[in-house]
């Protein structure tokens, strides 16, 4: 995380993207040793289901940034949270089609989602970040460097690695910013973007897998990282 905190209280992490996937694994990772705030697009009863014990929820779909923001920062007020230990960034979807059938709705949502709301999110938690000296982790993806068949989502994570080493300058000093790069993962992603990977999503990461390493290299401190599959793979797909 960030600078040295009081040892006393549990560290206060905000994860967005927590009802499923890698956003899941990383609560799970966390929940029993952390204060954590989830954020997801499920309604409450439903991500209550599937959240560990203990885990507050906010509803807020990404897909509409300005509602989501007020709503993550609502939640944080409510458990009376000043001050952010870290923050998880990790919303994501895409669309697997060519980009001229891409709807200017369909890319819209892959914009507000990926990019516009993390910006945004990211903008509004400053105080909270620099009160707690925390630490701001944005998930890209692999993808950010150009992946056929999933082109606005590729800009997406290319804006937002961007806008991750920018913001490590800005804010250097007063709040610590990385942006980590996961390679394939099994979130089901895929399967909700309507694509088929094939015999490939076999070489695909457990998200428990993901999750852990994210983790490790947070703890590194590094501002850009990357988890390609020859980095998983050489890490080995056990363990925690």
């Amino acid at each position: 995380m960030g600078a040295e905190r009081n040892s006393s209280r549990p560290a206060r992490i905000l994860i967005t993207g927590a009802t499923s996937g890698i956003g899941l694994a990383l609560v799970r990772r966390h929940a029993p040793k952390a204060r954590v705030l989830a954020g997801g697009r499920r309604a409450a009863a439903d991500a209550h289901g599937v959240l560990p014990d203990g885990v507050s929820y906010v509803q807020a779909d990404q897909r509409e940034p300005e509602r989501a923001v007020a709503a993550i920062l609502g939640g944080l007020d409510e458990l009376g949270w000043d001050g952010l230990d870290l923050a998880i960034l990790n919303a994501g979807i895409g669309h697997a089609v060519d980009p001229a059938e891409e709807t200017p709705s369909m890319l819209r949502d892959v914009l507000d989602t990926n990019l516009f709301a993390a910006i945004a999110l990211a903008q509004a938690l400053l105080a909270r970040l620099e009160a707690g000296q925390g630490r701001l982790v944005l998930i890209g993806s692999t993808a950010h460097k150009g992946a056929p068949g999933f082109a606005s989502y590729a800009a997406a994570k290319a804006g937002l690695h961007g806008f991750a080493r920018a913001l490590s300058e800005e804010w250097k000093g007063r709040v610590a910013v990385q942006v980590i790069h996961p390679g394939p993962t099994d979130t089901g992603m895929h399967a909700r973007a309507g694509h088929d990977p094939g015999r490939v999503a076999r070489l695909f990461a457990r998200t428990e897998t993901m999750a852990r390493l994210i983790d490790r290299l947070i703890a590194g401190g590094r501002t850009v990282e990357t988890i390609s599959f020859a980095r998983f793979l050489g890490r080995g797909q056990g363990g925690r």
